[in-house]
């Protein structure tokens, strides 16, 4: 992978070479290289199924490589004891496709737990301090005593993506964080990504199969077809190209 002279004098913070992953006969990932520069949104675009899911949870420690090495923070995921890999975890936040709040507790307790899981030494003062920051950091201060039943598809993104900051993570990896929104929703949430970075300067992988969110949120976009990075650069560059492979992406974007 060639990486420009500004890129050397940047800090990686996601280290990732030669990753390969196979369920039986079915090779996944094969032999991935990727580096995630601090305050960076790298997009990692792809079709349903091809791997994207399986990519970040690797990273997360959550499944084992076949072959190959996942630096985070300097450290090589698999080779971390449980304590280890908990306290890694502990700076990376994981915005999952489906949400994952707790529908019986309403959006203060969702957020008031994972703070008060993580943080065991925390006064309930700063933990009500912590609630109203992330809260108004996505615009849903006043939805803090509803339950999630009572929002929206686009505010239930928000308030996980809420969830994620409390930790103040280093890292988040967002996993298809425009699925099953509308286009305006969508939208919103792809400037909400951004504000995130901003703020909070943070350092990202966005997983999705939704082109106007790759061209919005991605500083870099890399093309995962067949288990391999086809095309890396922004936006542009990756389709700058004749290749049917590529240039049907489109097409399968739209169609799906």
């Amino acid at each position: 992978m060639e990486v420009s002279a500004n890129d050397k004098e940047r800090k990686i913070v996601i280290s990732i070479r030669n990753l390969y992953k196979s369920f039986e006969d079915n090779h996944v990932l094969q032999g991935l290289d990727l580096d995630l520069f601090k305050e960076e949104n790298l997009v990692v675009l792809g079709r349903s199924g091809s791997g994207k899911s399986v990519l970040i949870k690797i990273i997360a420690g959550l499944i084992a490589p076949d072959a190959g090495t996942v630096e985070v923070l300097g450290k090589e995921v698999d080779k971390l004891n449980k304590k280890e890999l908990l306290a890694l975890r502990l700076k990376i936040g994981f915005l999952f496709q489906a949400n994952a709040l707790y529908d019986s507790m309403t959006v203060r307790e969702n957020l008031e737990f994972t703070l008060t899981r993580n943080s065991k030494h925390i006064t309930p003062t700063e933990v009500e301090a912590a609630v109203k920051e992330v809260l108004d950091a996505v615009g849903l201060a006043q939805t803090v005593n509803q339950y999630p039943s009572e929002l929206s598809g686009g505010q239930k993104k928000r308030i996980a993506i809420a969830r994620t900051l409390i930790l103040h993570p280093e890292i988040i990896l967002y996993d298809e964080p425009t699925a099953g929104l509308d286009p305006i929703t969508s939208m919103d949430i792809n400037q909400l990504i951004n504000e995130v970075k901003r703020k909070y300067k943070t350092s990202s992988i966005i997983i999705t199969h939704d082109l106007t969110c790759a061209k919005t949120t991605g500083d870099r976009v890399f093309l995962l077809i067949d288990g391999k990075f086809l095309r890396q650069g922004s936006f542009m560059d990756v389709f700058d190209t004749k290749d049917r492979r590529i240039r049907g992406f489109y097409e399968y974007n739209f169609t799906e």
